[in-house]
């Protein structure tokens, strides 16, 4: 079996919320029951929003939530000295010029106004595709060209790596219905992981109708949106920005670029990354890193508030802080994140809990 290494990665751009927690937990108690390799990765490109109070509250709420990992860190001091993501701006660097030599970017220097002018739905319109702008100067972006989507999903279909398809979450392989979905090499994990997945092996990518995942209808809907989600991905996409104006390496190459250097091949992150996902396949493709297909990914659902909407930080989101300060313990996330494998949460109060259900789904841990 292939070794899989999967990571967290948290961005310090403010204080962790619950939808953090949850999703750490998840990818911290997949990687212990399946033997993976875990990494700590902190996102700190963003240097406007990055602050040192941040990245300590992220080592804080992994001791609370009573998760370790094998790979990265062991505390802020040793993040800014040997991890931090501008120690590796040289390889964001390389394989942006990688792209940009191959032909795949363009200079754009459009501001986000001209773009929801142009393009309500957010979309990159390509006003900047042809205009040959330098690459460099005030006010300049690098796009990379996105192919049409009836394009980008011939390459999905054609990959070696990626013939299973994307499909909802079911009760294969003897494992409880789950709101998480998948997509990708996933020929490396373990049966009871597998159960987590339903895919198509055949024909379109996407199934001609929504699929019943459970009784419950908060699920059902959630996989038709997701479903509807997807099928729109790459029209959504457009040619997005691997260079910001400031000169700084965007998300997407960053993200992808670390995930190569570490050898990852399994991701957890929320349903609202799955534009990403899409993103970083497709500059894998370009940058010739065909084993990326092999990655395989499972998107969680979003924790939302009172009013439905997406928790975040930037809107000062229920801090984990407020939580570990008010001596409450982290019971309620580890039994969301139980929830979320389709597991009966019930009286299962620490990560290690957690744990031990998941293995009790797979015979040779018991």
């Amino acid at each position: 079996m292939t070794n899989v290494s999967t990571r967290i990665a948290p961005t310090p751009s403010g204080w962790l919320h619950p939808g953090n927690g949850i999703s750490f937990l998840v990818t911290w108690a997949l990687a212990r029951a399946m033997g993976a390799g875990l990494w700590l990765r902190i996102d700190d490109l963003d240097a406007d929003r990055m602050r040192p109070e941040y990245v300590e509250d992220i080592f804080r709420t992994l001791d609370w939530l009573g998760i370790d990992y094998d790979h990265g860190p062991s505390g802020p001091d040793d993040f800014f000295k040997r991890f931090s993501q501008h120690l590796r701006l040289d390889l964001y660097q390389k394989n942006l010029e990688k792209l940009r030599e191959s032909g795949l970017l363009y200079a754009c220097n459009c501001s986000r106004k001209e773009i929801r002018d142009l393009s309500p739905d957010g979309r990159y319109p390509g006003t900047c595709r042809d205009k040959g702008l330098g690459w460099e100067g005030d006010g300049v972006a690098w796009r990379v060209r996105v192919a049409p989507a009836v394009a980008l999903w011939e390459l999905w279909r054609t990959e070696e790596t990626a013939r299973r398809r994307l499909g909802a979450m079911a009760d294969g392989g003897g494992c409880p219905p789950s709101p998480l979905w998948g997509y990708g090499g996933r020929g490396m994990l373990p049966d009871f992981a597998l159960g987590l997945w339903r895919t198509e092996e055949a024909g379109d990518p996407m199934p001609d109708r929504p699929i019943e995942q459970s009784n419950q209808s908060n699920q059902s809907n959630q996989s038709n949106q997701l479903i509807e989600s997807i099928e729109q991905l790459t029209r959504l996409m457009g040619d997005f920005v691997v260079r910001q104006k400031n000169g700084m390496p965007a998300y997407q190459i960053a993200s992808l670029t670390d995930d190569l250097l570490w050898g990852i091949n399994f991701i957890v992150r929320g349903a609202d990354l799955l534009e990403s996902t899409a993103a970083q396949l497709y500059l894998a493709h370009c940058l010739g890193e065909q084993a990326f297909f092999q990655t395989a990914f499972l998107h969680h659902p979003l924790v939302k508030d009172e009013q439905g909407e997406k928790l975040s930080k930037s809107k000062g989101a229920g801090a984990l802080k407020t939580w570990r300060e008010n001596g409450l313990t982290p019971a309620k996330l580890v039994q969301q994140a139980a929830g979320w494998l389709g597991l009966d949460g019930a009286g299962i109060e620490t990560a290690n809990d957690l744990l031990k259900v998941i293995k009790g789904q797979n015979p040779d841990n018991q």
